[in-house]
């Protein structure tokens, strides 16, 4: 049995009045929804009132959940648009952290040229790539830093994607192509490569 047939389930199970099924989706998506809010929203409290609040509004909502998409995917989409309204009423809007370290980067393309022998330069090259690329990423317009978290981060394919953002998938291709390509531009100089060259 596949995972969302997993979910689908324990989905039934809670429309049919089964509180402690739904306790099973929380704990089963509890630390990933944690982690995408949290590069979506800075602040660790906030972050953490919004995955609890994410669980509510999909609680509330699960009535009306067909599962047309998956589970998860679902989850996400209440989660980034539960970021986004509160983002909005934020009178500063603070740059996002990735996060990232050198091995999470190793989802992006061309990662394979960021690792090398542990010398202290490559050490220091790495710490400037990951700040660089964290950089790159806090920069990002809000939907172009959501779509390539979603991607590279959490691994979510195109289609999950423009389903959690609830947009056609060429637009998540595209979102996609743009964010590369601003990471790109800020990493070429510490990688002394062209404007027409990809890693």
């Amino acid at each position: 049995m596949s995972d969302r047939e997993i979910d689908q389930q324990l989905v039934e199970r809670v429309q049919s009045g089964d509180k402690q099924a739904f306790g099973l989706l929380v704990s089963k998506y509890q630390r990933k929804l944690h982690r995408l809010l949290a590069r979506l929203v800075r602040d660790p409290a906030e972050v953490e009132d919004l995955t609890q609040e994410t669980f509510i509004k999909a609680y509330r909502a699960l009535g009306s959940f067909r599962g047309e998409s998956a589970f998860y995917t679902w989850l996400y989409r209440i989660g980034i648009n539960t970021a986004k309204n509160h983002l909005a009423v934020q009178v500063r809007r603070m740059p996002v952290s990735t996060g990232m370290d050198s091995s999470e980067m190793e989802g992006i393309e061309g990662a394979d040229r960021l690792r090398d022998f542990d010398t202290p330069e490559r050490q220091l090259m790495t710490r400037q790539i990951a700040l660089t690329v964290d950089e790159a990423m806090a920069g990002l317009p809000g939907e172009l830093r959501e779509t390539i978290t979603l991607r590279e981060l959490e691994g979510l394919s195109y289609e999950d994607i423009a389903s959690a953002m609830d947009c056609p998938i060429g637009t998540v291709r595209s979102r996609i192509f743009r964010a590369r390509e601003a990471i790109a531009a800020r990493l070429r100089p510490l990688l002394d490569t062209r404007a027409d060259e990809r890693w």
